[in-house]
């Protein structure tokens, strides 16, 4: 329930704060006196998109703070999952600053537009709107949309947790029918590059680049190709190595004969031979390794030509493929190894998630029949009621049928569609609701609505803006009576321009205006006893106070 609101700089609204009560409150005022401000700034709270053009002085902040009871709300969970901190009573806030920014605030955490209109529950209810029910002319034509009349079967219903399970498996089922769209989609593509990356991948496995080494193969190929040239370079070396008396091992070994028989005259001497006999030993070593490459190496013109077909085969590929090394061509070769095995990877995926999708469908059907099965039992109750409720209204003869159809289409709601037909009069045959009934006869239907749900459920503060309209006498009575047993389970505020229903209530509200200093203000007053006999009596008599006027008040308020 609201405990208090508080306006700031908005619209006639100077800075008003007023306390509520529970029960049935009443807000009376002239036309014009500012009962729709109260319901503009209301409305803030509730997510409604700020104008800046409903701030009184631009140059100055607008504010707008509701704070609420919300004990016997169970919105603790709700509060955790938005990271907002939890109290028993919350305060939502608002803020239009001079800029004409907007800003918003749940127990001082600052919060986007966005989130305050989508804080709630599965089904996404604002958490302005599980506080507040504003119930204007646009509320009353919700009563033709057939989620609202089917929200209304629910109720009596007993569905809550049955949508609830609904809903989860619902997003399930449509969640893997996506991915499973996705999928064939994938598979759709892959299996139309199938044929070329498979070609792609032979021609790589025909090559057996795996098992190449360029850099060996480049060497091969060249040692191959220059076979005689090598050979004679190896010829003349040895010849330079060994010629007798001129070959350069020759040479360096009478050299070291002759150091040798110095090299005991000096420590130099010696190191001189040492170096020299190290270096015979390396040219030696030199010698014989070319001599084994010599004759080793032969022309082999077969060899030759396949070590150029593997070349110029690996050249190709690696031209194709737009890479300069052998580790690159692996690692596309193993790349499209795995594009051809994601296609089987695919089918086995589909297969598995095919059944798992059964089995969700399976699920939502099941959840959908017993939800089905509830409101077909509730339908006849809120019929009965609905009559009943209508009949005290001045409408005796009102009549209802609810075609309550099942599907296998999955809706937001179960599998339900709805019709909901009526009739205000004998003798007319039935007819859609929001073709049939008029202004009047839906605004106490959307009453015996609201009186009903009471019953089975506990509703956020309802605000009632002239749901009088177009009624007087007995009728009017009979709305005061009914809003003051609804008051007795949830609070409830009524706009009101009636003097039967403006008695009924437990707490009175005054909304006028008055001019200071040439600048109008609207102000609220709370009523006493005796003003609020002088209040209904102006609404029975205008502003003339006569004494007929006055005792017909007290006798209402009686």
């Amino acid at each position: 329930m609201i405990t208090t609101l508080a306006i700031k700089n908005y619209a006639l609204i100077e800075d008003i704060r007023v306390d509520l009560q529970e029960g049935l409150t009443i807000i009376t005022g002239e036309t014009g006196a500012g009962k729709s401000i109260l319901l503009g700034a209301l409305a803030l709270i509730l997510g409604r998109r700020a104008d800046v053009g409903s701030v009184r002085i631009a140059s100055k902040k607008c504010i707008i703070e509701c704070e609420f009871s919300i004990k016997n709300y169970g919105l603790q969970d709700m509060f955790l999952k938005n990271d907002l901190d939890y109290d028993n009573h919350t305060i939502i806030r608002r803020e239009i600053l001079p800029s004409g920014k907007s800003r918003a605030f749940v127990n001082d955490t600052p919060v986007s537009l966005a989130q305050l209109q989508k804080l709630g529950t599965h089904q996404l209810q604002a958490l302005g709107e599980m506080l507040t029910d504003i119930h204007s002319q646009h509320e009353t034509l919700s009563l033709s949309s057939e989620n609202f009349q089917i929200e209304i079967i629910d109720v009596l219903a007993g569905n809550e947790s049955l949508l609830e399970t609904y809903s989860e498996k619902l997003e399930e089922f449509r969640t893997i029918s996506e991915t499973i769209k996705n999928l064939k989609l994938d598979k759709e593509r892959v299996a139309k590059e199938l044929d070329y990356n498979t070609f792609l991948c032979s021609e790589l496995v025909d090559a057996n680049v795996g098992e190449m080494i360029q850099k060996e193969l480049e060497e091969t190929f060249e040692t191959l190709n220059n076979a005689e040239i090598i050979q004679e370079s190896f010829s003349q070396i040895i010849q330079v190595f060994s010629a007798e008396q001129i070959g350069t091992l020759e040479t360096a070994k009478e050299a070291r004969l002759v150091l040798g028989k110095i090299k005991g005259f000096s420590s130099k001497y010696e190191h001189f031979w040492d170096r020299l006999n190290s270096t015979i030993i390396e040219l030696e070593d030199v010698f014989d390794g070319i001599e084994d490459l010599g004759t080793s190496l032969e022309a082999n013109p077969s060899k030759l030509l396949e070590i150029n077909e593997k070349l110029q085969t690996l050249y190709k590929l690696q031209q194709k493929h737009g890479v300069a090394t052998v580790t690159e061509l692996i690692e596309i070769q193993e790349d499209l190894e795995s594009k051809i095995e994601s296609v089987g990877d695919i089918d086995e995926k589909l297969e598995r998630l095919d059944k798992e999708r059964i089995t969700f469908r399976t699920h939502v059907m099941k959840t959908g029949a017993l939800i089905h099965k509830q409101r077909q039992k509730a339908i006849p109750i809120l019929k009965q009621q609905l009559e009943a409720y209508l009949a005290e209204l001045g409408l005796p003869n009102a009549r209802f049928k609810f075609e309550l159809v099942a599907s296998e289409n999955f809706r937001k709601n179960g599998t339900d569609s709805l019709e909901l037909l009526f009739t205000a009069n004998k003798g007319l045959s039935l007819g859609s609701l929001k073709k049939i009934a008029s202004g009047g006869e839906m605004s106490r239907i959307m009453l015996s609505v609201k009186a009903i749900l009471a019953r089975y459920k506990k509703l956020p503060t309802i605000i009632f803006d002239e749901i009088d309209t177009g009624v007087s006498g007995e009728i009017a009575n009979q709305m005061a009576r009914i809003m003051g047993e609804m008051s007795a389970s949830t609070q409830l505020l009524s706009i009101t321009h009636l003097p039967q229903i403006a008695a009924k209530g437990e707490h009175h509200i005054k909304v006028y205006k008055e001019d200071v200093n040439e600048v109008t203000r609207t102000r609220l007053k709370g009523l006493n006893e005796d003003e609020r006999i002088v209040e209904i009596a102006q609404m029975i008599g205008g502003n003339t106070l006569t004494d007929a006027a006055l005792a017909n008040a007290k006798e209402l308020l009686n």
